[in-house]
């Protein structure tokens, strides 16, 4: 009898089963579905229907305007004079990023390790105080404040401080990306092996010494491998930054695009994309050496 085939199983019956990979994926589906639903809902009581014959003719026409097709003159991007001119605000923008990523490594670098979970309050630190504990607080609070607020947000708060420049940027971008770098280097520590950790712990070291002498080495290069991820990413951020007249690009991507100079803003995206590529590259070659 227990030889017969269960026909109220459902793996029995074919039904495919339930994991969680599955779930999600049915719940994207469902979240994707619903929200052009309400995109296409909400455009019946638009002007202008976001898929429609006019929304295509505007785009032909702005990217017309944005080759400088049917305009007097050379465009903008075909002019020594003005890449000559935009070089120097690409040259700022590069320094935004390098000064970006070098306030947020230097205090990712010195608050990481206090902000792990294993090494302040759980197996690895030896004996809980409320000092320590405090202090890992501190610093997860202070990793969750960076990186909540948005970099956008850190400009226009230090630019009342702050004269407008490379400064205010350089500070919003490492702000923002401390708490990022932060939060990464801590759970590269949480996942570190603690066995050699554990060993010093036994002989007689101290909490610093575990940190600089079986800590740190493990986990720097995989923080160095992070830090050049993010500065691939703060040089896409730098744009969006000087939108609040913290210089370089930005700012003048954004007096462009209000003076309807649509064929400086090409020339300004092309800088742009060389600046992307370039420290893509260098940050992808610094990696492997790193590693």
């Amino acid at each position: 009898m227990n030889n017969l085939p269960s026909s109220r199983s459902g793996h029995a019956l074919g039904w495919p089963r339930v994991t969680f990979l599955r779930c999600s994926g049915l719940v994207t589906l469902g979240m994707l579905i619903a929200s052009w639903i309400s995109v296409l809902g909400s455009d019946r009581v638009s002007r202008q229907p976001f898929l429609s014959v006019e929304t295509v003719d505007r785009i032909i026409i702005f990217l017309k305007d944005l080759l400088g097709l049917g305009r007097t003159g050379a465009p903008a991007y075909l002019q020594i004079e003005a890449w000559t001119e935009t070089a120097v605000l690409a040259y700022d923008t590069l320094v935004i990023s390098v000064l970006g990523i070098a306030v947020a490594g230097s205090v990712a670098l010195a608050t990481f390790m206090f902000g792990a979970r294993n090494l302040m309050v759980g197996e690895l630190a030896g004996y809980r105080s409320i000092s320590s504990r405090g202090l890992f607080l501190s610093i997860r609070a202070f990793f969750v404040g960076t990186r909540a607020i948005p970099e956008l947000i850190w400009a226009m708060l230090i630019i009342f401080v702050f004269f407008p420049g490379i400064v205010p940027a350089a500070l919003a971008l490492g702000i923002h990306n401390a708490g990022i770098l932060g939060k990464l280097g801590a759970e590269v520590v949480e996942g570190l092996d603690p066995r050699p950790i554990r060993a010093l712990r036994v002989n007689g070291a101290t909490r610093l010494q575990m940190m600089v002498y079986g800590v740190l080495p493990e986990a720097l290069p995989r923080f160095i491998t992070y830090l050049f991820y993010r500065w691939e990413v703060i040089i896409r951020t730098t744009i969006v930054v000087g939108f609040v007249a913290a210089g370089g690009l930005g700012l003048e991507f954004r007096l462009s695009m209000s003076y309807f100079h649509y064929t400086q803003v090409t020339l300004l995206l092309i800088w742009y994309l060389i600046l992307v590529v370039a420290v893509d590259l260098t940050a992808a070659a610094l990696r492997r050496l790193v590693q």
